[in-house]
């Protein structure tokens, strides 16, 4: 009896002891864990999404908005009308879309696919109605529509606010301002573009509201209140001008159509911000509705696409030797007189005509590759490198679109690598590279980086200088020959009458397979206007237009169209 005692006694104390120890875990290890969750229980918390910044031209026009959207609700206890009339009276006022491209472009496949469609919203209605509670019938609803469910009477129903983005002007500037859809986790998010780059300033943050309620969800006026303030969006100024950029979107449309070209690129800058005043690439897309187009339209070409130069390239070295001395506008080439046998290539000139002690404002308006050899061996290898990467190339110029790319230089250069890209060619840039270079030109030798906003909310962009590359006077020399070309080259014919115009056309041959298509061109155009005291820098580029596959007939007579509405637009005097 005394062991059987002694045993249950022993079994009772190590039962206790396990209690206490099980207590002590829970209200001392487990303590704040238990708190958090207990607080969770009665602790509601309620969450006021932010207004998305507005994105707005120069002359304040916006380009991206908020257009207010509702999400229907129903609270089932309050409806008094039954589940099937309440469906029959709401369905045919909402709105169904198909967001597939290949359903949506396609009469045979979109009318059974929206039947398909609102069947399997009526479905889903009815299912929602049979529970008790909250539930959302139907989101993005627009005002209109909401103010007619409104005017039905039917009790039971609510109406949360949202937004969507809008777009005033539709695909005007969709490569510029991207578009906004939805993360992993269904929240919006900016992509590409301006929404992409500037995805945190347009957010804003949520604002959230924590309070103690009761069983019922009421406020407990003694219990704890927490809040978190939100911040609306943040809006975004542009240097863009929407006058200048319908102008120029209008031209390089009706350019696409003249010369069969299978798109085009033009970036306008202003030289002394480095501001971007218009950028126009086509073919586009609609923004507000982006899933209905291929994926590959959304990247805007300007910046994350590569190309090579071709002679455009050529007023760059050509500013280099001026800036190094080693060449006067007075000198004479002595191997521009016939083709350059080079390793086991031999370089040519475009139309296989030579002349014999050219100068340099010969080479550049006659486009001489020979004479750019000549040129690029007076500066020396590694001084022509040096000046490549002072005018930027090999790395991103740091404009605010999100998509930027750069192409690296060749690690290892030969004779061969030197002397074709003294002409453009064997290097690829992106075009906002080379409009950035040629700014350099044009406002006396100061690389800078190029900005498509000029304030976030009231906080200015500064300008902002990478580097200076050229001498003043440097600018001057090349200045000279660029105007020559304009006047005494191929598309003389085009050029603005009264006004005096920097510019150089280009060729370049597109690489398919490792080798170049002779059939396959990017013509293009970068010059500035008014010569001497330039208001804009810009840059036409065609890609394998039909008509002619030479720059000199296809993008220098659109840049000149161009730069003659946008001397108009600002008021700019004639200069001779």
């Amino acid at each position: 009896m005394r062991t059987r005692f002694q045993t249950i006694f022993l079994a009772f104390v190590l039962f206790l002891g396990l209690i206490v120890l099980r207590l002590s875990y829970w209200s001392v290890v487990k303590s704040e864990e238990l708190k958090n969750a207990a607080q969770d229980q009665y602790l509601s918390q309620d969450i006021h999404l932010p207004k998305r910044g507005s994105i707005i031209t120069a002359d304040q026009y916006p380009l991206v908005l908020n257009q207010p959207v509702y999400a229907l609700g129903v609270y089932t206890p309050s409806v008094q009308t039954s589940p099937k009339s309440l469906v029959e009276s709401v369905m045919p006022l909402l709105d169904f879309s198909i967001d597939d491209p290949a359903i949506a472009t396609d009469p045979a496949k979109l009318e059974p696919a929206l039947s398909a469609l609102k069947a399997e919203a009526t479905t889903a209605m009815y299912s929602k109605l049979e529970k008790t509670g909250y539930s959302v019938l139907a989101k993005n609803i627009t005002a209109p529509v909401k103010d007619t469910i409104t005017q039905l009477g039917i009790t039971g129903l609510s109406f949360d606010p949202s937004f969507i983005r809008a777009y005033p002007e539709a695909s005007l500037s969709a490569h510029v301002t991207g578009f906004v859809g939805r993360d992993d986790l269904g929240n919006p998010r900016g992509y590409f573009g301006l929404e992409g780059y500037y995805d945190r300033e347009l957010a804003g943050r949520d604002g959230i509201d924590k309070q103690e309620k009761d069983a019922g969800g009421n406020p407990l006026l003694i219990g704890q209140y927490q809040s978190l303030p939100g911040r609306d969006g943040k809006n975004l100024v542009l240097h863009l001008d929407r006058g200048a950029q319908f102008l120029v979107e209008q031209s390089l449309a009706e350019a696409l159509t003249r010369y069969g070209a299978s798109s085009g690129e033009v970036i306008v800058m202003d030289p002394s911000t480095g501001g971007i005043l218009a950028m126009v690439t086509l073919p586009t897309y609609d923004p507000a509705k982006f899933h209905l187009f291929n994926s590959s339209l959304y990247k805007n070409p300007a910046v994350a696409n590569t190309y090579e130069p071709g002679s455009t390239f050529k007023v760059l070295v050509m500013a280099a030797a001026f800036n190094e001395n080693v060449i006067k506008a007075s000198d004479q080439c002595d191997i521009c007189d016939k083709p350059l046998p080079l390793d086991k290539y031999t370089i040519k000139t475009w139309n296989n005509e030579y002349r014999a002690n050219a100068t340099p404002v010969d080479i550049i308006v006659h486009s001489d590759n020979v004479g750019m050899v000549w040129t690029a061996r007076k500066l020396g290898n590694e001084k022509l490198l040096s000046y490549i990467k002072a005018f930027g190339f090999g790395e991103k110029t740091g404009i605010d679109l999100q998509e930027e790319v750069s192409s690296s230089l060749r690690s290892r250069w030969g004779e061969v690598d030197y002397a074709t890209a003294s002409f453009g060619q064997g290097i690829a840039v992106t075009s906002i590279q080379m409009v950035s270079a040629v700014t350099a030109i044009a406002n006396g030798g100061e690389l800078l980086e190029p900005h498509v906003v000029s304030s976030v909310d009231d906080v200015v962009i500064p300008r902002k200088v990478i580097r200076r590359v050229l001498s003043p006077s440097a600018t001057t020399e090349i200045t000279n020959l660029m105007i020559k070309a304009v006047e005494d080259g191929e598309a003389k014919w085009a050029a603005p009458k009264n006004y005096t115009v920097a510019g150089k056309t280009g060729t370049a041959q597109i690489a398919v397979a490792g080798h170049y298509d002779a059939e396959k061109t990017i013509a293009s155009f970068v010059g500035f206007a008014p010569a001497r005291n330039p208001r804009f820098v810009m840059l036409v580029k065609l890609r394998e237009p039909q008509t002619s596959q030479w720059g000199s007939e296809t993008a220098a007579p659109l840049w000149f169209r161009i730069a003659q509405q946008l001397l108009l637009h600002y008021n700019i005097p004639p200069d001779k």
